[in-house]
This record gives C-alpha cells, sequence and structure tokens, in this order.
C-alpha cells in the first residue's frame, strides 16, 4: 500500500516509475494505490520487501502487510449484491 505525492510532474513521475516497478515484479492492482502478489513463502516475501525498499520514492508513505494463506482464506469479496469465493492461494503481500 502506498500513498505518495502527485503535485508535481517530479512527483507523479516518480508515482509512475514505482507503479511500474510493482508491476515489473508481478504485483497486481487491487485498489488505487494498493498492489498485491501471491508469494511461496516467507524467504520470497523478504526478497521482494527487499526490493520495495530499493525502490522506494524519494517522498511519500509505503506499507506492507503480509498475511498467512490461512488469513488469505477468510477473505470474502463482494462485488455488487453477489458473494465470489476467493481463490486458494499460498501467501499474499499487500503494497
Amino acid at each position: 500500500m502506498f500513498d505518495l505525492p502527485v503535485a508535481d510532474k517530479k512527483d507523479r513521475r516518480n508515482y509512475a516509475k514505482f507503479r511500474h516497478f510493482l508491476l515489473d515484479e508481478g504485483f497486481q492492482m487491487a485498489q488505487f494505490s494498493i498492489y498485491y502478489r501471491l508469494l511461496s513463502g516467507k524467504e520470497v516475501a523478504e526478497k521482494y520487501d527487499k526490493a520495495i525498499r530499493t525502490n522506494l520514492p524519494p517522498k511519500g508513505t509505503v506499507q506492507i502487510l503480509s498475511i498467512t494463506d490461512k488469513q488469505y482464506e477468510n477473505i470474502r469479496t463482494y462485488t455488487g449484491k453477489k458473494k465470489e469465493p476467493s481463490e486458494k492461494q499460498t501467501q499474499l503481500v499487500l503494497f
């Protein structure tokens, strides 16, 4: 999850650069400024944590949230009035 300034041209460029970095690393957008990627374990999550720290924009806030596969199984998704079942995955990291 991230909250980056977009007040001027340089800020917008840094926002776009960080967003494209996440997409290039295989992250998917859940909502504006919330990206996620399913990972196979804690070691892999630590690798991505390091990569994100290396590519942090100069301003703004970036938060990383890791949840287990059991926690991810409890996610309920509603689109309109329909309930959509969550896919069973191993681990989720949100940015």
